[in-house]
């Protein structure tokens, strides 16, 4: 599935990871480095599938547990309305 940002919603690297600007409603929301690394990750076309593999050859954590937080930071993220349909 790929992963793309709803029209008018930027991003902007922070010290503590990532900032997302919806810039209709003004709001602003922030994800840590590890979420942040996740989101660009999947922004740059990458598959769910792959988005594991690069996280669990990176990080010792086990493939379950980053499936079930990329799930809940889409989640999140449409919950929010920020991603494109």
């Amino acid at each position: 599935m790929m992963v793309n940002l709803r029209s008018g919603v930027v991003t902007a690297d922070t010290e503590y990871g990532m900032a997302l600007l919806d810039q209709n409603s003004g709001e602003y929301f922030t994800l840590n480095p590890t979420a942040a690394l996740i989101v660009r990750t999947l922004l740059d076309g990458t598959s769910e599938e792959q988005a594991v593999t690069a996280l669990t050859d990176r990080y010792d954590v086990s493939a379950q547990q980053v499936e079930e937080d990329i799930a809940r930071i889409l989640r999140e993220l449409r919950a929010a309305k920020l991603l494109a349909a």
